[in-house]
């Protein structure tokens, strides 16, 4: 049977609907640092507008009439729907207080996952509806932020927002009878600077971050000057005493943590999103003081049971050393080290009765050590081979609960008793209706412009030959310290059974080689990130794994980023390209709410050297007219926090009006934000779009 070439397919269905709304090109000129600058669709930028949004729901009909001709689209819903809908629970942020412990359950089809508490991971059975959005709004658009328990297990804070908004209000429940305790608080948390709450010692209150209510700043402030305040149970949130945080800059984050008792409180502080942080404690004294400070380069500190404080430093140790300081003596100059700079990049850590629990990041993968409280080594734990470590919390007394998951093997629970080394699966796993025992990971390392050493993470069926006929989808990240661990995806079913190979690039600016690693790929040295990128999609064609036509790509937020700068900087590389709430116009960023959070990451128009790198990769700006780009699906989000969907319009709009014979789609949805909080019902309806928009330029 003939068949089209890949993507020559989706071309010629394309052809049979109406070209996609033209944007009127109204020419702004900018003068950055000497140097001119056309924006041909800031009109775009205004969503406020009726013309912009006009032509923003015309191109997503374009997009949805596109998407739904495609005959594999009703198929994949289908197949996702079963897989999700498979007789599975999963249990994630698990937190143990007093003889409860507490997990949020996602439990398909319900469209968002709710909190329980049960006895022990051990003990399912135990278990209780505390917290159900799906109650509070059938509709599936209400998702919980976050939530923390009392020191007591009395009472538990959580956070609720809207439409994948991240705008959430803290509402109290009592644990014993899940009844809401007085009115909620709002403004609590956002998606810029985050939220959180940590209870005080008789859990008759709490300290929680404050955005500002209107009235309190100008309308453009209110995403930012995060501050804590303090909130009495049973009292008027007007009534609110304002705690620390009025001395922070703009762009603060601030993340709270109290000990086990309650009598201290941690406020750890970002200076925005770039990895600079400085911490601050509040004693029994009633008094803040500054304990570390954003030269010290301690990224994170924890309460160990008995109440010292442990911290994570980079100062002279890119891939981090601990410090430990008295809770008496808890100035970070007074710290001593417990656990010296080695090998691999430490990723986090557990302190525990007696023990210091160490999770690493070796490229990708995660490990954990064991050390006792004199810092000397007691092994590693055992987990599953190229694994990611998704959390570890305390148990009881030494015994640590640590979530365990791997490209092929679906998350579990494990606990780990270092009295007598051993690890046992508790009751609390997922199963998957998708095995994946006829799959493999195979890990090596693509060879960037300047040598440096990237990995590649490949998930092929076994026995794949390597004949160049193989679809391949390679994704990445490569940005804000964040490393791309191992995750189970029934999504990688359907693919798979199609004979697609998987890629994963673990890039510069990411976190899995420590601080330099970060630092090697922001700021002025960004271009490092989509260099390396390009590498490992070299190396999937030298390898014969594909060819450049059958080579798809998919990122978002930070990686659509990534996927804007591949399509301008190497349009003739990638068959197809998938692009999540991603930034494209890298010279306005920073004036949206988010974008300024992003400026220790990415930099500023404000400086030269930081102007000119931004302006040498911003994709918008490098859409070249009469270039054939391959096909592009962007996706985005009406409520997104943290990347504005304006970045995805004007993207669009330019390149069509390149020339570029392919399909540009844009998918915009009403009902969800950058991702975090989307109903199940919403990612399976977008999983099918990507995955049928995919299949098409392959010509599968």
């Amino acid at each position: 049977m003939f068949r089209l070439p890949c993507c020559l397919a989706a071309l010629a269905a394309a052809t049979a609907f109406a070209q996609p709304p033209a944007a009127p090109k109204k020419p702004v000129t900018d003068v950055y640092h000497g140097v001119q600058v056309t924006d041909d669709y800031r009109w775009l930028e205004n969503y406020s507008d009726p013309a912009v949004r006009a032509w923003s729901d015309a191109g997503n009909k374009y997009a949805r009439k596109y998407l739904d001709s495609l005959p594999m689209r009703a198929t994949f819903a289908a197949e996702l729907k079963r897989l999700a809908d498979h007789p599975t629970l999963r249990y994630f942020r698990l937190t143990a207080r007093q003889g409860v412990l507490f997990a949020v359950k996602a439990q398909p089809p319900a469209e968002q996952p709710m909190l329980v508490t049960m006895k022990s991971a051990d003990q399912p059975d135990s278990e209780r509806v505390l917290v159900d959005p799906n109650r509070l709004d059938p509709t599936g658009g209400t998702s919980m932020d976050f939530y923390v328990p009392s020191t007591d297990a009395k009472y538990v804070a959580a956070s609720l927002a809207k439409g994948g908004s991240e705008s959430g209000d803290v509402h109290v429940y009592e644990v014993a009878t899940g009844k809401e305790i007085g009115a909620p608080i709002p403004r609590v948390n956002g998606g810029t600077a985050g939220g959180s709450v940590a209870w005080n010692s008789d859990s008759t209150g709490f300290y929680y971050t404050r955005y500002p209510r209107s009235g309190e700043r100008p309308a453009a402030d209110l995403d930012f000057y995060q501050q804590v305040y303090f909130h009495r149970l049973g009292t008027d949130t007007k009534q609110d005493q304002y705690s620390i945080g009025k001395e922070f800059p703009r762009i603060a984050e601030i993340q709270l943590r109290a000990s086990d008792d309650g009598r201290y409180i941690l406020a750890s502080m970002a200076n925005g999103d770039g990895g600079e942080f400085a911490h601050y404690l509040l004693g029994p004294s009633g008094q803040w003081h500054q304990i570390a400070r954003l030269s010290d380069e301690i990224s994170s500190v924890k309460f160990s049971p008995d109440g010292d404080l442990y911290m994570l430093s980079h100062l002279n140790a890119s891939k981090g050393k601990i410090l430990k300081a008295s809770i008496a003596k808890p100035l970070v100059s007074d710290a001593q080290i417990a656990v010296a700079e080695g090998k691999s990049t430490i990723a986090g850590f557990e302190p525990a009765a007696n023990v210091l629990y160490i999770e690493d990041q070796t490229g990708g993968p995660s490990q954990i050590r064991v050390f006792d409280k004199a810092g000397k080594p007691m092994g590693t734990v055992p987990i599953l081979p190229v694994s990611a470590i998704y959390q570890m919390t305390r148990s009881n007394g030494d015994e640590l609960l640590f979530q365990n998951a791997s490209f092929l093997e679906p998350p579990a629970w494990f606990r780990y008793d270092p009295s007598v080394k051993n690890v046992a699966r508790t009751a609390l796993f997922e199963t998957s209706a998708a095995d994946f025992s006829d799959a493999e990971v195979v890990r090596d390392f693509a060879i960037s412009k300047d040598g440096t050493r990237v990995p590649i993470n490949i998930i092929r069926k076994k026995g794949a030959k390597l004949d160049a006929t193989n679809p391949v989808l390679l994704t990445g990240y490569g940005g804000y310290n964040v490393s791309l661990q191992p995750v189970f995806s029934v999504q990688n079913r359907p693919l798979l059974d199609h004979g697609v190979v998987i890629a994963i690039a673990n890039l510069r600016g990411g976190g899995e080689y420590g601080e330099a690693w970060h630092k090697a790929g922001m700021l002025t040295k960004k271009q490092n990130v989509f260099d390396d990128f390009a590498a490992c999609a070299h190396y999937l064609i030298d390898h014969k794994y594909t060819t450049p036509s059958k080579l798809a790509i998919e990122g978002g937020s930070n990686g659509g980023l990534l996927m804007g700068a591949e399509l301008t900087q190497h349009p003739d590389l990638f068959g197809a390209v998938v692009s999540h709430v991603g930034i494209y116009d890298m010279l306005r960023v920073e004036l949206q709410p988010n974008g300024a959070f992003n400026v220790t990451e990415f930099g500023t128009v404000k400086e030269d050297d930081q102007f000119r790198a931004l302006y040498a990769y911003s994709p918008y700006h490098h859409v070249v007219d009469g270039t054939n780009y391959p096909p592009v699906l962007f996706l985005t989000g009406d409520n997104d926090p943290r990347v504005d969907p304006l970045n995805s319009r004007k993207m669009v709009a330019r390149l069509q009006a390149s020339g570029t014979k392919r399909l540009v789609l844009l998918r915009t949805s009403g009902n969800s934000g950058h991702g975090i909080g989307t109903a199940l019902s919403e990612r399976i309806a977008e999983q099918a779009d990507v995955l049928a928009f995919l299949f098409a330029c392959w010509g599968l």
